[in-house]
């Protein structure tokens, strides 16, 4: 699928995905503003702003009236923040491309952060960080990050804590969004039923006069670790979520790929050896998944799975051994052949909305200043050798790299630190 790029003289890249035979258009807007930019007294501005985005423009003064012209038009729409970047975007028929792009570019420039739907909306976000708390399969994932990184901005929560955010002003949104929200950290992507030519005109209009800034940087991670790690929280639950995660490489690393098929290996699909292994075999739990978390200067592999309390350490311990078994033994020609269409396979089935195309081709060229097609991604997995798997997980699986976060009925860190080795 061929996109076009276009830079402005402002530093705002443009990207366009024509999709002659989809009958929907996306407008996504992604900005280099995340969690990892913030520092320990606005930790969760980056989220709080992004909610704040819908409760008025200039243009569109209230939250409803920004609601009530996206659901007149059919439309699918919403935000989400990550550690390294927010995003908005907006998906309709592709008839009411200019109407969305507008809605969309509307709340990205003129956010007016009203003072009385700021204090509403504190209740919100409260709420929404007590509903995580009690999903401990999501829950899990933010103490893995607080466990490898510690009082940091890679090891904070994304949402931030409650103190936070009850102390934010309705200043802190002004000044966060003048030092982060510029044209040079930010890319614009339409995919769908458009023309390039239909794109640049609509972003002429608007986005040309909008001038750079001094772009605020976010802390470089720094990685410490020298022997295996646990954090454990203590939680009555009639199941034990676990991560179990190793340190690996920053997004640029061209050894992702061979991360990416040695997850295939582990926990790709209903034929995955630990799912095999834990739901087939043991019949501990229901899920297990495993796969490489990359950003632009760190990663981690992680194996996650919910499982029977009474069962936890055998279930560790069988991890463990699997990963083991892919430092001694090369994976078969026949299971790697599998597990390389597995994931082509599921990549391209991930592709087929103008909405997925958006966010594959923009948190490419935002964070990476470089977009592969899926064909040639596919390449690359193609190219991956049983031998590279074996000497990754050499390389990966090793003592002073491993950690255990988890959530369940146990207080006792010990009692995982005397299995927790390879």
């Amino acid at each position: 699928m061929k996109f076009s790029k276009k830079v402005l003289h402002n530093g705002l890249r443009v990207i366009t995905i024509p999709m002659k035979d989809n009958p929907t258009v996306t407008v996504l807007c992604l900005v280099e503003a995340g969690s990892k930019y913030e520092n320990k007294k606005n930790n969760g501005i980056s989220h709080f702003l992004e909610h704040m985005c819908f409760k008025g423009t200039t243009k569109r003064p209230k939250a409803v009236d920004i609601s009530k012209e996206l659901d007149s038009l059919g439309s699918q729409y919403n935000a989400f923040t990550a550690q390294e970047y927010t995003g908005y975007y907006a998906k309709s028929d592709a008839r009411h491309f200019r109407q969305i792009f507008d809605i969309v570019s509307d709340i990205y420039l003129n956010s007016t952060f009203p003072e009385p739907e700021m204090q509403k909306e504190k209740g919100v976000i409260i709420e929404e960080i007590n509903m995580y708390e009690d999903m401990p399969h999501k829950h899990v994932q933010d103490l893995m990050m607080k466990l490898l990184f510690g009082d940091t901005p890679a090891g904070w929560n994304i949402a931030g804590t409650k103190a936070n955010i009850l102390d934010m002003k309705r200043d802190d949104f002004v000044q966060y969004h003048k030092k982060h929200y510029l044209p040079e950290a930010t890319v614009l992507v339409v995919a769908g039923a458009v023309t390039e030519e239909q794109v640049l005109k609509e972003v002429n209009k608007i986005f040309t006069k909008v001038r750079r800034g001094e772009k605020g940087n976010k802390l470089k991670v720094i990685e410490r670790q020298t022997k295996p790690g646990v954090l454990v929280n203590f939680k009555k639950t009639d199941q034990t979520h676990f991560v179990l995660g190793v340190r690996t490489y920053g997004l640029f690393n061209k050894k992702n790929t061979i991360l990416s098929v040695l997850g295939g290996v582990l926990g790709g699909g209903m034929s995955s050896r630990l799912f095999v292994k834990l739901r087939e075999e043991m019949g501990v739990g229901y899920y297990v998944r495993a796969f490489n978390d990359s950003y632009t200067d760190h990663g981690f592999f992680q194996i996650s799975a919910g499982v029977d309390n009474k069962r936890i350490d055998e279930v560790i311990e069988a991890v463990l051994s699997e990963c083991r078994k892919l430092k001694i033994e090369l994976v078969g020609e026949e299971e790697l052949n599998k597990v390389k269409e597995c994931l082509i396979g599921n990549m391209k089935l991930s592709l087929e909305s103008s909405d997925d195309i958006a966010n594959f081709h923009g948190g490419q060229e935002l964070l990476k200043r470089k977009i592969l097609e899926a064909e040639e991604k596919a390449k690359e997995i193609c190219k991956v050798t049983a031998n590279q798997i074996q000497n990754l997980a050499k390389e990966i699986f090793k003592n002073n790299k491993l950690n255990l976060a988890l959530i369940g009925p146990f207080k006792d860190e010990a009692q995982f630190l005397k299995t927790l080795k390879f």
